[in-house]
């Protein structure tokens, strides 16, 4: 925001804008004081600007407008011509935690692929012997009967297999091609409802002028099978599923601004995610389901992750939200 001595708005900036909710227009000519309803920090913050003829930041700044409460770092700078005037610059604080948490989710994820990798291979090869001794015993054994124990040991052999296979798969490189959301959609309903056909319900609520978009069609497919499957085990396959698609504009994924990103979202009417487990759902081998191995909101998180976006969850008791954002394009800059 530019203000005259006064203390006078003479232009706001698109960004000021959305963010607090106003238009640049309706607020030239009014004195800040009369757009913020809380300013003892902020005239503070431009006596000490002015004082010292330089540039002074406010790290927490509370601010009011009517209805709207705001956390902001802001720096104020005296500018020489016209002489008296002040810009103001604004960055949200949740905007600065948010992309830290971001980081330290970045983090987590890489250190828990390592992990995965590192413990997938190490179990990947004595489990070969083990099978392969099963076969060897199951062919010596004098009475058919005692096969069941030598099958038993080689189905179990088969099923960590399986899930050692799953921990190393986020690995491959995505394939990109143009893909249209809707129909990723369309399929992973299909193969949701030929699993569970009574009592489930999926809705659709999509924005059909979404543009095509660049991504890999396998991985977006199992992206929403895993998050959508999750929901009808919490739902014990009797509910309400709705796949949403809006366009989200000018959004922050980590560092970096995109012009346009799909939102898609999954949203369930069931239980809720339990409190002990709502802050580790994305991290490997956790859940709530006896039956379940705990890995594919983490390799969903994964392949969203190897398209440059983000997957997020709130969860209430009547209502699981799960957000994904997919960018469609490269970032306007980096910060």
């Amino acid at each position: 925001m530019l203000l005259d001595r006064e203390l006078r708005i003479q232009y706001a900036n698109p960004a000021a804008e959305n963010l607090f909710e106003v238009s640049s227009k309706t607020v030239s000519g009014t004195p800040i004081t009369q757009v913020f309803t809380e300013t003892g920090g902020l005239i503070s913050a431009m006596e000490f600007a002015l004082g010292d003829r330089a540039s002074y930041t406010e790290h927490e700044l509370a601010l009011a407008t009517i209805g709207h409460h705001y956390l902001v770092s802001c720096t104020v700078t005296p500018l020489p011509i016209p002489d008296g005037y002040l810009m103001l610059e604004f960055q949200p604080i949740d905007k600065h935690l948010k992309i830290a948490r971001e980081e330290r989710m970045q983090l987590q994820q890489e250190f828990n692929r390592e992990l995965l990798r590192n413990l997938a291979h190490e179990i990947k090869n004595p489990l070969g012997g083990i099978r392969g001794a099963a076969q060897l015993l199951e062919h010596e054994l004098p009475k058919t009967s005692l096969r069941e124990y030598t099958q038993v040991i080689i189905k179990e052999s088969d099923r960590l297999q399986s899930l050692m296979d799953r921990m190393l798969a986020p690995n491959r490189a995505p394939k990109f091609t143009l893909v249209n959301i809707h129909e990723v959609l369309e399929r992973v309903r299909s193969l949701i409802l030929a699993e569970r056909r009574d009592g489930l319900v999926i809705k659709r609520d999509y924005d059909l002028s979404l543009p095509e978009l660049t991504a890999d069609p396998e991985q977006l497919i199992q992206v929403v099978l895993n998050i959508a499957r999750n929901s009808v085990q919490a739902m014990q396959g009797r509910g309400e599923i709705t796949f949403r698609t809006r366009v989200a504009r000018r959004v922050n994924i980590g560092k970096r601004v995109y012009r346009m990103a799909v939102e898609l979202q999954i949203i369930d009417n069931g239980p809720g995610i339990p409190d002990e487990i709502r802050e580790k759902i994305f991290y490997p081998l956790v859940t709530s389901k006896a039956e379940g191995s705990g890995l594919g909101l983490t390799i969903a998180q994964t392949y969203v992750a190897q398209h440059h976006g983000t997957i997020d969850c709130d969860s209430v008791a009547g209502r699981t939200c799960f957000t994904v954002l997919l960018p469609y394009n490269q970032p306007e800059h980096g910060h």
